[in-house]
């Protein structure tokens, strides 16, 4: 199963209310499962509590990598209150580079202003290096990823005002 078709699945199972989904592709079988939806009453009187569930994704065939999704956990100590317009997330599941190579300088550092289209990071997946951009002109606030960290599909990357 191709990956851009994952990655459409799981848009749909996280934007809908589908607890429980089942695809068979030939010998290729993918299940997504979501947690119980939180009670919404909390979710707006608590700015720490996860805006969604858990995903995960189990397949039932050999012939495929068992892949888990998780929205990325609150960060504590947050001075201003930001939106989820003030984030860059990832768009796919891979490794998190800083820079080109290791011994190059970051793309980007906090304090720094950065403009719609410039290069924030790269994200390796299946041995492909994928060169993330900047959707939105702003200053980077906060790095939330370490360099050479694993990142999930939706995953905050960057905190930018």
């Amino acid at each position: 199963m191709d990956i851009k078709k994952i990655k459409a699945i799981v848009e749909l199972v996280t934007s809908s209310k589908i607890a429980e989904l089942e695809i068979s592709e030939g010998e290729d079988k993918l299940r997504i499962t979501t947690a119980t939806p939180y009670d919404q009453s909390l979710l707006s009187n608590s700015p720490n509590v996860l805006q969604q569930p858990p995903l995960q994704i189990t397949p039932s065939s050999n012939n495929i990598q068992q892949i888990q999704v998780t929205t990325p956990s609150i960060q504590d100590n947050i001075e201003e209150i930001y939106t989820e317009d003030n984030y860059i997330t990832s768009p796919m599941v891979g490794t998190f580079y800083r820079s080109s190579s290791p011994t190059s300088t970051p793309f980007v550092e906090i304090g720094k202003e950065v403009e719609a289209g410039q290069i924030l990071c790269i994200i390796e997946a299946m041995k492909l290096m994928n060169q993330i951009e900047s959707d939105k002109s702003g200053v980077i606030k906060e790095i939330l990823v370490k360099d050479g960290s694993p990142v999930e599909y939706g995953q905050k990357l960057f905190m930018i005002s």
